[in-house]
């Protein structure tokens, strides 16, 4: 990737996507932590998704819910993320997910990269259709 600076703040970059702007203002584009969160998340949530499919567990949606710990005194360094899964569909069990959890937390690879870095809290929720 390539990144080029923008006149009044931030960065930009072209991907396959779009174009991506990167600022620590938000008038000007995405700041780098929503971005490491997302990241993270995201990537989590996918490789979870993944994983109920090949179970061939019936899930209809998926809602994932975060709330993110900064150290102020350590230039604001995000220290926890908390990621709750709010899980819709059909004969859903605790364990199954929970299991589920598990092997994609392993399988990601945003968490694997911050491992030993940033704490990653996941919690979930099974909603029945």
């Amino acid at each position: 990737m390539i990144f080029k600076m923008k006149e009044e703040v931030g960065f930009y970059t072209d991907l396959e996507y779009g174009q991506l702007h990167v600022a620590g203002d938000e008038e000007y584009g995405f700041r780098p932590y929503q971005l490491l969160v997302a990241s993270i998340v995201v990537c989590s949530g996918g490789t979870l998704r993944k994983i109920l499919e090949k179970k061939r567990l019936k899930v209809e949606d998926i809602t994932i819910k975060t709330a993110v710990e900064r150290n102020e005194a350590e230039a604001n360094r995000v220290e926890k993320i908390s990621i709750h899964y709010i899980i819709k569909g059909k004969e859903l069990t605790d364990h199954k997910v929970q299991q589920s959890i598990e092997i994609a937390h392993k399988n990601c690879s945003m968490a694997q990269s911050v491992k030993g870095s940033i704490e990653i809290n996941e919690t979930f929720e099974i909603i029945e259709e």
